[in-house]
């Protein structure tokens, strides 16, 4: 019995010494730094966004802090069921923009040059998705608006907005920005960022979200 449970320990034994004494002879270059960043940011950019459009989320996007007496006095003149029920069916429409931007997502950060590859590993934090959104983040705004368009189209909610910002006209002038796929694709972008931040720093911090290699052997250890 021994001599069968010694190969089978040294089977399990060697092959995880083996990765361990790998990781720890390994240095970081240029090359794998570039490769972890974009592996990192495609990992992030396929989480969903179930929940992530409520209606205090969306009524924030589309009233910035000054308007928001403009928000209260819309309630007031009795359009909170009109509120409710496009703020509701928005956010939907959002979700599906947001999963139907992913290949957006994806193909931006592969076409993305990473100059600064080994200072945004070392900078930790979330540097990696800071440089996604400095270095094309208007570029994919941009591209999501039609997918918004479109989900606006389906929902008939352009309909619903000119109903609600009627009054809202009035009370805010050209304060307001009016044009609601400009709006919500903006909302959507800054969504899908805020959720890449929080899967960079969980693979930077926590050791099981580093379901590659690649990101082990890059993030496994600090490099300053």
């Amino acid at each position: 019995m021994k001599k069968i449970f010694l190969p089978l320990l040294f089977a399990f034994v060697i092959p995880a010494s083996f990765s361990c004494s790998t990781l720890k002879g390994y240095m970081l270059n240029e090359q794998d730094a570039a490769a972890a960043i974009r592996q990192l940011l495609e990992i992030g950019s396929r989480d969903g966004l179930t929940g992530a459009f409520s209606k205090d989320a969306i009524m924030a996007g589309i009233f910035p802090e000054p308007l928001r007496k403009t928000l209260n006095t819309l309630q007031q003149l009795g359009l909170t069921n009109e509120i409710d029920r496009f703020t509701t069916t928005l956010g939907t429409a959002a979700e599906k923009t947001a999963t139907n931007s992913i290949p957006i997502f994806l193909s931006g950060i592969q076409r993305m040059s990473i100059s600064d590859a080994m200072r945004i590993v070392k900078n930790g934090g979330t540097s990696a998705t800071d440089y996604l959104r400095t270095s094309i983040g208007t570029e994919l705004r941009t591209s999501i608006k039609p997918v918004m368009a479109d989900a606006l189209k389906e929902y008939k909610l352009n309909e619903q907005w000119e109903k609600i910002i009627k009054p809202a006209k009035a009370l805010a002038g050209d304060k307001l920005n009016l044009d609601l796929a400009t709006v919500m694709a903006g909302l959507v972008s800054e969504k899908m960022f805020q959720k890449l931040a929080l899967k960079e720093s969980e693979i930077r911090t926590n050791a099981t979200a580093r379901t590659t290699p690649l990101l082990q052997k890059v993030f496994s250890r600090s490099w300053n």
